[in-house]
């Protein structure tokens, strides 16, 4: 795998994309339908969502909480306005190929949710993490992250489980979660630095401990927030804005920053395993139009939101081209629908590889589009010149 892994990324290394496409490729290469060296995608999944748990933890610790309620409160609006869009085209689309509505309601709940690693990615290597537009972005994949444990819940009452007093107190115990996450990032707002308790000031040079430490406060914080109904990859992101404020956890990035990368690369693996080759090359046509129909609808919804958040036409659509994909929460949505019978094989099948298509192409996409807007922003900046 590490060798498989090791070509691959040096082979997009000369190409300049990011190495997340790596993993995948790497995962298509080592599955069943190619090396078959690897089988089971569920427990290499597994073992990859520590890693995903390790990325949001990281960027929580980079990510400044700006001292502003309209950053907190615009990505909330953006979100909203994507989902309210997002249900109207499925809509539109279910009627027009006569879809039954659990399948159009998966369609929507696809286009709600995108990778965050991904994204967060392609913030970093374009410069946006810091802009207003990258925090207006990262902050409303945090709020996507907040509106999955609901959807899943939502999924089981749909199944037609009764409304019990269990399924309540879930609810609500979900929704407590979501105002103590709101309540910590209004006092962490506009605050560079935290006071240090004293015990941890011993970790300093204790290089074991610091490891550990680290790896239980990222992983202790996803299981409470797991716990409480909400993802872990939130809680781990909140454990993450706290210690990113804690001097004494300077060391805390070099100690676990390379566990971060081995099971995010794991977690890729996965969805790259999960492609059915033989399937998508038996049907190639339906599922690249289906990925093209996802990037441009995507794309557009999410310019159109950005817009009215008066970023300006060149931000909007490269906000768009960043929200074009669907991510790992819609393979997991698919997987559990599929397992509560609410969808066909075929409908599970197709939306697997048009999300792990979306992956693989969403930073040629995003590339695509960055040089259609910088094209026609120059041609505009020269007409208004002359």
């Amino acid at each position: 795998m590490c060798l498989t892994i090791l070509g691959t990324m040096l082979l997009l290394r000369k190409l300049k994309q990011p190495y997340l496409i790596a993993y995948i490729l790497a995962g298509i290469v080592l599955g069943p339908h190619m090396t078959g060296i690897f089988k089971n995608a569920e427990a290499i999944e597994a073992i990859g969502e520590v890693g995903i748990l390790l990325f949001m933890f990281f960027i929580g610790m980079e990510i400044n909480v700006p001292d502003s309620h309209s950053f907190l409160l615009q990505p909330i609006i953006a979100q909203s306005i994507k989902i309210i869009l997002g249900l109207i085209f499925s809509f539109v689309v279910g009627y027009i190929v006569h879809l039954p509505i659990e399948s159009v309601m998966l369609i929507a709940i696809l286009f709600v949710f995108n990778s965050t690693p991904v994204v967060s990615d392609l913030l970093s290597m374009n410069g946006l993490l810091k802009t207003s537009l990258g925090l207006t972005i990262l902050n409303m994949l945090i709020f996507q992250d907040v509106l999955f444990a609901p959807i899943l819940t939502l999924l089981n009452i749909w199944k037609g489980e009764k409304v019990s007093t269990l399924n309540v107190s879930a609810i609500l115990i979900a929704i407590a979660g979501c105002v103590a996450f709101f309540l910590m990032l209004k006092r962490v707002r506009g605050r560079r630095q935290l006071i240090t308790p004293r015990f941890l000031k011993a970790l300093e040079r204790d290089h074991d401990m610091q490891v550990f430490t680290g790896l239980l406060i990222c992983l202790g914080f996803g299981l409470m927030a797991e716990a409480t109904g909400l993802s872990g990859a939130l809680g781990s992101f909140i454990a993450g804005v706290y210690i990113g404020r804690v001097k004494a956890f300077g060391w805390l990035e070099h100690s676990i920053h390379p566990f971060k990368v081995f099971f995010v690369a794991l977690f890729f693996v996965s969805i790259g395993l999960r492609l059915d080759i033989p399937y998508l090359l038996e049907n190639y046509t339906f599922i690249l139009l289906g990925t093209l129909l996802v990037f441009i609808s995507n794309s557009l919804l999410s310019a159109i939101v950005f817009r009215i958040l008066k970023f300006n036409w060149e931000q909007s659509w490269l906000g768009g081209a960043l929200l074009s994909h669907t991510g790992e929460f819609g393979i997991l949505a698919l997987s559990v629908a599929y397992k509560m019978q609410l969808i066909e094989f075929t409908l599970y099948k197709a939306g697997l590889g048009i999300t792990g298509l979306s992956l693989l192409l969403s930073t040629i996409w995003v590339y695509f589009l960055r040089s259609i807007i910088a094209k026609l922003g120059k041609k505009a900046r020269l007409r208004y010149s002359l």
